[in-house]
């Protein structure tokens, strides 16, 4: 290895060892480490001791020269550099004041979200498992201390959130008999590690998550804002903090107005296809008559969970069978399909999906939401399980996580721009592939892309515009056939998550355009097996490196068909 190799390949370790230190949680749920102490970085010393170990890594990595590295190398560097960034960008926000929800991104459902998932294989990981419970009351309080740090800085959070964060709370509680942190199972021959476990949880973890949550209700909830000023825009600073976030989560400089002007021009522009399709589906053009139709027919909605989660198993395999066809690798990591638990399932999306672990012991997981199944709307079953499994993340994922001959940062960094976007893509893609099984699940394609094109309307809309909680839900209601159970989690989540939602559309924007670009280059020449294999061959990377690493390949086809 070359001195310049050897420097850029050190800077990445260094910067993903940085990582895991500051989330211990990230390499374990990735099978990669399970020895690692404690739970992550919350407390503001913890922030600042990462933030300077990061900056000293950013350093080292801008003083290599990006003249005569190979291409691989030089994404390397450019992952760095940009990853570096954002990670100090978010850190200088006090994120954590301010961050109070029943989603996944607030400490304790967090918690409650990503320590289920860890395996239990051995004496070790067993132990790791159980330190990590008895780190749970000391993260929780260094949580609350943020919190109440957020209220005397103006930095605090949104009512109803909170309220939600509660109601988490109490429902974990109240059912101690499911608690998910009994869910991971460890070899009979660890015959102390249940009682052990439950009594951790009994003495320290219950009275810990009880203490969080009156913490919340007593300290927290009468300072935090109102259902009219849910938006960054109404915090100190909030207009600049979202402005960092739609950067980070985009990796572009568009701004917040241009991010709007988007969804409104991509929203108005669906209107065409509902037409056509609603025509041949309900007999009419009118997208209002097709919206109340999606909404109110009763045979589309489900019977039972059961034929939610069949329906999303069958439908993945579908696409798992046609993907060689599209794909010149395939990844060889398994998949399963799981409801979202039943404690987190009320404030939860209506699927997401979880990566395997790089040592095989937990396989991809598409968790479906069941609840209130009967109310949720089975014609975007199949374009959210090709998004979140076969093509999309699943594939995505899987495929990062197999490329050997880069330093390790490259196979789990996360761009949400590049892999929201990828998994957006993949839903015009299934169309192309033939996947979807008729016009329904086609009107439910057309959803979620109003629903994703809504997103840049109704995220900038809160955090820069000023919307109230109402004006979002309103607006998604008369421009999406969205589900109002639906409507409203998402709004809520925009609303605790600022600028992620951004990512989605942003991202499918750019794939498309450079795979337009190429097609338009390369003419009968171009080949999509060959698109596809160089969009998800280089792990997650900023959308600037994505099209240096396309028109390099477009160059390499064009020079070979000259």
């Amino acid at each position: 290895m070359n001195g310049a190799r050897q420097d850029v390949a050190q800077v990445a370790d260094q910067l993903l060892d940085v990582q895991f230190a500051a989330n211990p949680l990230m390499p374990a749920l990735l099978g990669i480490d399970n020895t690692r102490e404690g739970l992550g970085d919350v407390s503001e010393d913890d922030e600042r001791r990462t933030a300077a170990a990061t900056e000293d890594v950013l350093a080292r990595a801008q003083a290599i020269d990006p003249e005569g590295l190979s291409t691989q190398d030089a994404v390397t560097r450019d992952v760095v550099v940009a990853l570096a960034k954002s990670h100090l960008d978010e850190a200088a926000l006090n994120l954590a004041e301010f961050t109070i929800t029943d989603l996944f991104v607030a400490p304790a459902s967090g918690l409650l979200t990503s320590l289920p998932m860890l395996a239990v294989s051995d004496a070790a990981s067993a132990d790791a498992y159980l330190d990590r419970l008895r780190a749970i009351p000391a993260y929780l309080e260094a949580a609350l201390q943020r919190h109440r740090a957020g209220v005397a800085s103006g930095r605090v959070g949104v009512a109803h959130l909170v309220n939600a964060a509660i109601e988490h709370l109490d429902r974990h509680l109240a059912a101690p008999e499911s608690d998910p942190l009994l869910r991971p199972q460890a070899p009979d021959e660890l015959e102390r590690f249940d009682v052990d476990r439950e009594r951790i949880l009994r003495e320290e973890v219950r009275p810990a998550f009880a203490a969080y949550r009156d913490g919340l209700a007593n300290d927290v909830l009468p300072h935090s804002r109102p259902a009219d000023k849910p938006g960054l825009c109404w915090l100190p600073d909030g207009d600049a903090s979202y402005a960092t976030l739609a950067r980070v989560h985009t990796t572009t400089d568009r701004t917040p107005d241009e991010l709007h002007q988007t969804g409104l021009d991509l929203i108005a522009e669906l209107a065409e296809e509902y037409a056509e399709i609603g025509e041949r589906v309900f007999g009419t053009r009118s997208q209002q008559e097709i919206f109340e139709r999606l909404r109110t027919d009763s045979e589309l909605r489900w019977s039972s969970a059961e034929e939610l989660l069949d329906t999303a198993r069958t439908t993945i395999e579908r696409a798992a069978a046609e993907a060689p066809r599209w794909f010149g690798t395939i990844p060889e990591q398994p998949w399963t399909v799981e409801p979202v638990p039943e404690a987190a399932a009320p404030g939860a999306p209506a699927a997401y999906y979880l990566m395997p672990s790089t040592d095989g012991s937990r396989p991809g997981t598409y968790f479906a939401n069941t609840y209130e199944a009967t109310e949720r709307f089975r014609q975007t079953a199949e374009v959210i399980a090709f998004h979140e499994a076969i093509p999309g993340h699943h594939f995505q994922i899987s495929l990062a996580q197999g490329l050997t001959d880069v330093p390790l940062l490259r196979r789990v960094s996360h761009f949400t721009a590049y892999i929201e976007g990828w998994g957006l893509y993949t839903e015009r893609l299934a169309g192309e592939m033939g996947l979807y099984s008729g016009d329904v699940p086609l009107l439910g394609m057309l959803s979620m892309d109003s629903m994703r094109a809504g997103r840049l309307v109704v995220d900038t809309g809160l955090h820069a515009k000023g919307w109230s909680r109402q004006q979002a839900i309103d607006y998604l209601r008369d421009n999406t056939p969205m589900a109002p159970v639906e409507i409203e989690s998402e709004v809520d989540r925009y609303i605790a998550y600022p600028g992620q939602a951004l990512s989605y559309m942003v991202g499918r924007l750019e794939i498309k355009r450079l795979r337009a670009d190429a097609e338009r280059r390369l003419g009968n020449a171009f080949d999509v097996k060959g698109f596809h294999d160089v969009v998800l061959g280089s792990g997650a990377v900023p959308l600037a490196v994505l099209e240096t690493l396309i028109t390099e390949w477009a160059d390499g086809e064009a020079r070979r068909s000259a």
